[in-house]
């Protein structure tokens, strides 16, 4: 079982290199054009349940023009005037009614890059118990995952779908009726990783 001393350490170990949606693709990276890259931030919530911890994710609202339906942390745009850290609790509040005063900063995980022009800030974070409170305009449901599932690699796999005219590959993490995939999955990657070298 990953204790709070153990996942504390891991997240405040240091930098790396970062994420990236394509590190699984290199050549498709090298193929694109310069980019501009907007900055965006992520919560990830961990709430204890009869001693256990367990991450706070929501599965998207289907009519959403981008990743509809699609299972995610909570989180969002940095707006003008306001730091990351902010913007992920911000948006933690507005997408499930977490509110900040229930919230204990960790620390922050490396700088993820997606195919849709985002650079993503995840903060990893206690969540003390709180009435959610789901906004239906973004968010369709919000469930738990015990985090040593998730942390475990024998939870995760590589698959891949043919994405413009590109054979690309990505993590994935099957739980039940849901399926972690994309950004999200590899977040979670760089979190199992550094749990798994303060074991």
């Amino acid at each position: 079982m990953i204790t709070l001393d153990q996942l504390t350490r891991a997240v405040q170990a240091g930098r790396s290199d970062g994420s990236s949606d394509y590190d699984l693709n290199p050549t498709i990276k090298a193929e694109l054009p310069e980019r501009s890259l907007r900055p965006a931030a992520v919560l990830i919530p961990l709430i204890e349940r009869e001693g256990r911890w367990r991450v706070i994710l929501t599965k998207r609202a289907s009519h959403l023009k981008h990743h509809a339906g699609q299972v995610s942390f909570p989180g969002g745009k940095v707006e003008v005037g306001e730091t990351i850290e902010a913007a992920a609790l911000r948006e933690a509040e507005e997408e499930i009614g977490l509110p900040t005063s229930a919230v204990e900063m960790i620390g922050s995980l490396d700088v993820h890059e997606t195919v849709t022009n985002f650079t993503v800030t995840p903060f990893v974070a206690l969540a003390n118990d709180f009435r959610p409170i789901i906004d239906a305009g973004e968010v369709e449901e919000m469930f738990e995952v015990p985090l040593d599932f998730l942390m475990s690699d024998q939870n995760m796999s590589i698959q891949g779908r043919n994405w413009h005219g590109h054979r690309r590959k990505y993590y994935t993490i099957p739980y039940g009726p849901y399926y972690i995939w994309g950004a999200t999955a590899r977040i979670i990657k760089v979190l199992a990783d550094r749990v798994a070298q303060c074991a």
